[in-house]
């Protein structure tokens, strides 16, 4: 395996005219912006983010930064899935610090994350929302290379999320997984499945009547996971547990195309890197 990684990825976006605009790329290995596109105009900015090294290590410390400013609309994702690869001590770890201005909207999709055995993983995730600021966001991951048979074993994977507006707290979501069969086979832990998933909708109160829409998505369609959906004082949360990555996602987008017209009367549009 390759020497820890320090990264660092600082982004800020501003309102230029009409356009979202990427005014601040600021890059630290292995991190890289492969590009930024506008497949749905001048408004709403698509930034793809390339992690060049292909994988996390034990021992990575990677830090993002991103700005919002007034207004804007960014869609973020990933060039490509995630790895990261098992560990033989420390862990990997990573934080995220977002702050989304005033009337701006965050769209936050990477890619699938492949955790494998043995892997030690520790996430810890800030979001700042201004008055009027909306942000929904995905988080997709396989644990274990479950195409070669392999199971999460002896892993460690933790993810700590919150979004606050001011000194309120919006959104608090505390996971943690320690690979093992009995969390893995567990009723209470993923019942035998590779995947857990979820979609979180910050920023804006969701009627009790898209709630349903959601649910009857999952429940006219054929899927062969489990889900839920929560409805949150501020948005909602829909969570899925299964064997498939692009099951998940495909579900993920019908519910990004409701919220999208919802908050914004806008239809999604699909990076092309999906």
């Amino acid at each position: 395996m390759s020497a820890a990684w320090t990264g660092e990825l600082e982004l800020e976006f501003a309102k230029r005219n009409q356009q979202t605009v990427l005014t601040r790329n600021y890059t630290v290995a292995p991190w890289k912006v492969q590009r930024s596109l506008y497949p749905e105009g001048e408004e709403i900015c698509h930034c793809i983010i390339l992690h060049t090294a292909g994988g996390l290590v034990g021992g990575d410390r990677l830090s993002t930064k991103i700005n919002l400013q007034p207004q804007t609309r960014v869609l973020i994702t990933s060039a490509a899935a995630s790895k990261i690869y098992r560990s033989t001590g420390e862990e990997t770890i990573q934080n995220i610090h977002i702050h989304v201005g005033e009337g701006a909207a965050l769209e936050w999709f990477p890619q699938e994350t492949i955790a494998f055995a043995k892997a030690k993983y520790h996430q810890k995730m800030r979001v700042d929302l201004a008055d009027g600021a909306t942000l929904i966001m995905w988080e997709i991951v396989r644990f274990g290379r479950t195409a070669m048979g392999e199971r999460f074993i002896d892993g460690n994977w933790r993810s700590h999320t919150e979004v606050w507006r001011g000194q309120n707290p919006l959104w608090i979501d505390r996971q943690y997984l320690h690979g093992n069969s009995e969390m893995l086979d567990s009723p209470n832990g993923l019942d035998g499945q590779a995947i857990a998933a979820s979609l979180v909708f910050v920023g804006a109160t969701v009627e009790p009547e898209l709630i349903t829409q959601i649910r009857s998505i999952w429940e006219q369609g054929d899927y062969q996971g489990t889900a839920g959906v929560t409805r949150s004082l501020c948005g909602l949360v829909c969570r899925y547990r299964g064997n498939s990555s692009s099951e998940a996602r495909h579900w993920f987008q019908q519910v990004w195309q409701l919220l999208r017209v919802f908050y914004s009367n806008k239809a999604i549009c699909v990076p092309r890197v999906w």
